[in-house]
C-alpha cells in the first residue's frame, strides 16, 4: 500500500474515531437525564406512598367531604399511572406533558384538601396530619429539586444533539428530543402573592 493509501486508510479511521465519539457521547448524555430521572420517580412513589395516609387521617374528621378526599385519591392514582409511563420512557414528550398535567392537577386537589383542613381545628391540630404534611412538604421540596437536576440533564442531552455536527449522528442512531418535565403548579399559583396592608 502506498502513502495515499494510508493517508486514505488514516481519514478513515479518524472519521470512525470522531463518529464513535459523538455517538458515545450522546449515550452517556442520554443516561444521565435517564438517572436524573430515577432521582424524580423515587421522590414521586414516596409522595404517592403519603397520599392515602394523608386521606385516612383526613376522613375521620371531615366525614361530609367526601368528594375531596374522593377526588384526591383518584388525582394520585392518575399520577401515579402517568410517573409509570414516564418511568418507562424517560424524555418522552408525551410521557412528560401527560405528567406534568397528572402531577398539577394533584397537586391542586391536594391545595383543597389542606384548605378545607384548616376549617376544622381538630384536624389541623392532630399530630398524624401535622406530620404527614411536613412529610408531603418535604417530599415536594426533593422532586422540585430533582426535577431541575433532571431538566438540567435534559438541555444538556437536546443541546449537544441539536449541534453541529452531532445533530447529523443523533438523526441516523435515533437520538430523538427529549422534553423537559414542567413545573406542577399552576399559574395561578406562580404568579407572586399579592400582600394587602
Amino acid at each position: 500500500m502506498g502513502t495515499g493509501g494510508w493517508i486514505f486508510l488514516g481519514i478513515i479511521v479518524a472519521a470512525a474515531v470522531w463518529a464513535v465519539t459523538i455517538y458515545n457521547g450522546l449515550v452517556a448524555l442520554r443516561n444521565r437525564f435517564k438517572n436524573a430521572f430515577a432521582q424524580i420517580d423515587v421522590q414521586l412513589k414516596r409522595r404517592y406512598d403519603l397520599i392515602p395516609n394523608l386521606v385516612e387521617v383526613a376522613k375521620g374528621y371531615i366525614k361530609h367531604e367526601r368528594e375531596t378526599l374522593e377526588a384526591v385519591i383518584k388525582a394520585r392514582n392518575s399520577a401515579q399511572s402517568a410517573a409509570q409511563a414516564a418511568a418507562a420512557a424517560p424524555g418522552n414528550p408525551a410521557a412528560m406533558q401527560s405528567l406534568g398535567a397528572a402531577e398539577g392537577a394533584l397537586t391542586g386537589v391536594l391545595g383543597r384538601l389542606f384548605a378545607l383542613a384548616e376549617a376544622y381545628p381538630d384536624l389541623k391540630a392532630n399530630t398524624n396530619m401535622l406530620s404527614l404534611q411536613e412529610e408531603l412538604s418535604s417530599t415536594e421540596n426533593k422532586v422540585a429539586f430533582s426535577r431541575q437536576a433532571f431538566n438540567d440533564a435534559v438541555m444538556e442531552y437536546n443541546t449537544k444533539r441539536e449541534s453541529f455536527p452531532d445533530t447529523i449522528f443523533a438523526g441516523m442512531f435515533g437520538f430523538g428530543p427529549a422534553e423537559l418535565l414542567a413545573a406542577t403548579e399552576s399559574a395561578e399559583e406562580r404568579k407572586a402573592p399579592k400582600v394587602s396592608f
